[in-house]
């Protein structure tokens, strides 16, 4: 250095700073960020029951649309419009069950993500819950 020494802040202080007003944040914060983790692991929990509830039921509304579509083909009493809902219904039951392990899937690893606090496993799920959503919202009728 020169004899003309230059007054500075230190990088070092202002990092320092910084991380402290993080910290200070995140401990002023932390009943609520536990919170919304314990809301999310409850979220996942229920929509996992729902999830089986729906599958189970879709497979046994399949299993009967499967021997009842033929039967009701062959009769032609049965209005169009009604074999058009049942075919539509099997279809939509079909779909529940094409999809389940792959929802089983994430919906297990973003439980198990929030139940350790791993946020990168939470993050590498993030678009598989937006694929998720848009499968379901696809399934649904319009």
């Amino acid at each position: 250095m020169s004899s003309n020494t230059l007054s500075y802040t230190p990088f070092s202080s202002k990092l320092t700073g910084s991380l402290n007003q993080i910290t200070k944040m995140i401990e002023d914060n932390a009943k609520t960020i536990d919170l919304i983790q314990e809301v999310a692991l409850e979220l996942t929990q229920s929509i996992g029951t729902l999830h089986t509830l729906t599958v189970q039921y879709a497979g046994v509304a399949n299993g009967v649309l499967d021997i009842l579509l033929p039967i009701l083909r062959g009769i032609p009493l049965i209005p169009k419009n009604v074999m058009d809902m049942l075919v539509n219904l099997e279809k939509i039951t079909q779909q529940i069950i094409d999809s389940q392990e792959n929802t089983r899937k994430t919906i297990h690893d973003v439980q198990s993500g929030l139940s350790t606090g791993d946020v990168s496993k939470l993050q590498n799920h993030a678009d598989q819950l937006q694929g998720l959503t848009k499968t379901l919202k696809d399934i649904l009728p319009k």
